[in-house]
Parts: C-alpha cells; sequence; structure tokens
C-alpha cells in the first residue's frame, strides 16, 4: 500500500515540476489518503496480534 502512495507521490513531484498544479494536487491527495490509511491498517494489525499473543506454554 505505501508502494502506491510513493508512485502518486511521484506522480504529484512531476507533475508540479511540469507546471500542471491540478493533477499535482490531486496526485499529492491521494498520496496522502493511500499513506493514512496503511497507517491506520498497519496499527489495527498491530494491536490485533497484540491481542492475539503467543499463548501460555506449560
Amino acid at each position: 500500500m505505501f508502494r502506491w502512495a510513493i508512485i502518486f507521490l511521484i506522480v504529484a513531484l512531476v507533475a508540479a515540476v511540469l507546471g500542471f498544479g491540478g493533477i499535482a494536487n490531486f496526485s499529492f491527495e491521494i498520496a496522502k489518503f493511500i499513506a493514512i490509511i496503511a497507517v491506520i491498517l498497519f496499527v489495527i494489525a498491530l494491536v490485533m496480534g497484540g491481542m492475539r499473543g503467543r499463548g501460555t506454554r506449560i
């Protein structure tokens, strides 16, 4: 998921350099949205993994 965020960020940077402000802004917003979703999913996975634990050994 971070891969897509990085791709959209690169598209935004290239569009900004070439003077396409609207496309650059839109691509940056998509990259930001994907990165936030990826971080949220990572935190959820981290919490769920911590709650599951390894179990007890007898």
